[in-house]
């Protein structure tokens, strides 16, 4: 017990395999980065983090992650495609989001570009007007005035965090609240121009 609270049990323990046997570097290595993968696809980035942080070294970690890249179990332009189909789809993001949280990940900017533009400027609209509706409130063209002002603002704030400009937010919500009411016409002079 005394090895680990030194902390030198800990290279050892982890330098050596189960039988008793010393596992290389590139081994540790490579069964960190397998089991990285297992639980998620991961950018070479994000991979190489964990390596640096688990102090591999730069001269087996780089050809380590050029081979992982060869024989396909890192992409990052299919990674980019994945994330931008999945996070359009499910949390609603614009491109500008989706285009930040990417280059978080460390995906190049080539294959951030590429992936964007299998999302058009409609889907990224009729993403954000599926939200807002899910959103409303069941009873909003009954709210009174100032409670259709919070809700316009809830609303117009989630999508700003959503990656969407104000303007834009606005314009949305606007025409997503005019269909609620029952007289439109009524309405129209209510809202930001």
């Amino acid at each position: 017990m005394a090895a680990f609270a030194s902390g030198k049990g800990k290279s050892r323990a982890a330098d050596s395999g189960g039988d008793g046997s010393t596992v290389s570097p590139e081994q540790r290595a490579r069964s960190l980065l397998l089991r990285q993968l297992s639980t998620a696809p991961k950018t070479r980035w994000q991979l190489e983090q964990k390596l640096v942080d688990s102090d591999v070294p730069e001269d087996i970690a780089d050809p380590l992650l050029s081979y992982f890249e060869e024989i396909g179990l890192i992409d990052d332009s299919a990674f980019a495609r994945l994330w931008v189909d999945s996070r359009s789809r499910t949390k609603s993001l614009s491109r500008s989001a989706l285009r930040r949280e990417l280059a978080e990940k460390g995906v190049p900017a080539e294959y951030i570009e590429g992936a964007l533009e299998q999302l058009s400027e409609e889907d990224e609209l009729e993403h954000a007007r599926q939200l807002i509706r899910r959103k409303m409130p069941s009873n909003f063209s009954a709210q009174d005035r100032g409670g259709r002002d919070k809700t316009v603002r809830r609303l117009v704030s989630m999508l700003g965090r959503k990656g969407y400009s104000a303007g834009l937010a606005f314009r949305l919500v606007a025409d997503e609240c005019e269909a609620v009411y029952e007289d439109p016409a009524e309405s129209s002079s209510d809202w930001p121009q």
